[in-house]
């Protein structure tokens, strides 16, 4: 299965990778570098409409390229320029074409916080991220027990990071509930089959508890999603595909913001 494989795959590129970048060198570096941006609060809706999470990808497993080329810094300053609250960078190689260097060049472009995703399993990775200035990092359910993901989310506190805990199923929102989850990003699309269902949200919402930061990811691409998700209670929306694909990501952010109306079309920002 997808997900399988790109756990293994994943564990693989860290292994690779701490050869490089070893665990003492990584944590001097931590100390020598501030508490990244809070993401948790900047992901939270105050009754003044939804946040967008604004996402760099490059491929992805079930469309393929999406832009492979992409300059990583310039599309982080569209984000922030349309309104993004936060941004997030797939670093997995593995049929998303990702990289710790994405990562690196996005904390440096944003005055926002930063999301590493990836399928992260060894409190290794989250180190790493921390040390290129990630906020947060995702954690997925499904691919973890609540041991582990109560060991990974008090790692990353440690390092003045978060967790952004994604669950697909009430049997996911319990194991990340048990693992101390505070932020439970709901995703729509099912990591076994890649098939994409919007429902999934509205299916999971009653199962997490009042005063949990919720995030709804993965197929959305239009204003009226949004505003539905926003309706059911959404804290924030995170989005790749849409905003990679998009010829203008400035006026798709603020399209999907309701800031302006999608048949207004849009302008180059580069």
């Amino acid at each position: 299965m997808f997900l399988d494989d790109a756990v293994e795959a994943a564990m693989r590129e860290a292994r690779e990778r701490m050869e490089l970048f070893p665990v003492a060198l990584l944590e001097r570096i931590v100390l020598d570098t501030p508490t990244p941006p809070d993401f948790k609060g900047a992901v939270t809706s105050r009754g003044d409409g939804v946040r967008i999470i604004a996402e760099i990808k490059r491929s992805s497993p079930s469309r393929g390229a999406i832009r492979e080329d992409v300059s990583v810094a310039s599309t982080v300053s569209a984000y922030l320029r349309g309104g993004a609250s936060a941004v997030s960078v797939l670093t997995c190689a593995y049929r998303f074409g990702g990289s710790m260097g994405d990562l690196a060049r996005a904390t440096s472009a944003a005055r926002v916080p930063v999301l590493r995703k990836d399928f992260i399993t060894e409190p290794y990775q989250v180190l790493e991220a921390r040390a290129r200035g990630a906020s947060a990092v995702l954690l997925i359910a499904a691919a973890l027990d609540a041991e582990r993901i109560r060991e990974l989310t008090e790692y990353a506190a440690g390092l003045g990071m978060e967790c952004l805990v994604e669950v697909h199923s009430a049997g996911d929102v319990g194991k990340a509930l048990e693992g101390g989850a505070e932020i439970i990003g709901i995703n729509n699309r099912d990591l076994r089959t890649l098939e994409v269902d919007l429902g999934t949200t509205g299916r999971v919402m009653p199962y997490i508890p009042p005063g949990t930061v919720v995030v709804s990811e993965s197929g959305v691409t239009g204003r009226e999603q949004v505003k539905r998700l926003e309706d059911m209670g959404v804290d924030a929306v995170l989005i790749g595909e849409a905003l990679m694909r998009a010829e203008d990501p400035v006026m798709k952010i603020r399209e999907l913001l309701g800031e302006v109306d999608e048949r207004c079309g849009s302008r180059s920002v580069e």
